[in-house]
């Protein structure tokens, strides 16, 4: 299996133990200022993204802009799953497809442009994303009170460790 779709796979996994941990009432829990947003909301803007980055339009693009959006996924574990093990089965189904040039379609803040890529680096770009979006699910978590087990969850590969020290008195 190509490295890039294995790290996705590695990064998603993450998502569905995740899920497997929290209630319904804590994935939608829109609580935690500044933002109030919920950990339900960033796991469907995660998986919007894949799954968009999955789809091509009738053009033959990826339009980044026009997400899937499907709310019950913020709401809902069962639902979340759902759609992460859709996305897992078309993610394993694109290894053939890794080094074709693609249009992408994104809105960087001032409108619509197409953009170049390759689908590895779309690929790439997803896992990042994720990685990110899981680590302001962490600062969520951390103020729920909700303990989830994965050292290296919201962090991505090749940020450094810092040591933990503890001080006793």
């Amino acid at each position: 299996m190509n490295n890039i779709i294995e790290s996705s796979l590695l990064t998603l996994q993450k998502s569905k133990d995740l899920l497997l941990k929290l209630s319904n009432e804590e994935l939608s829990d829109a609580s935690v200022s500044p933002y109030y947003s919920s950990i339900g909301s960033h796991l469907r803007h995660i998986y919007d993204f894949y799954y968009c980055s999955l789809e091509f339009n009738n053009e033959g693009k990826i339009d980044l802009t026009s997400r899937k959006r499907d709310l019950t996924v913020e709401n809902c574990c069962n639902s979340a799953s759902n759609y992460l093990n859709k996305i897992i089965e078309s993610l394993q189904a694109v290894e053939g497809k890794l080094t074709d040039s693609i249009i992408v379609i994104d809105d960087l803040g001032c409108g619509k442009i197409e953009i170049d890529y390759t689908y590895s680096a779309l690929l790439a770009q997803a896992n990042s994303h994720t990685i990110h979006h899981y680590a302001i699910i962490g600062y969520i978590l951390d103020r729920l009170n909700i303990t989830f087990e994965d050292s290296n969850f919201g962090y991505n590969p090749t940020t450094p460790k810092k040591e933990r020290v503890l001080v006793k008195n």
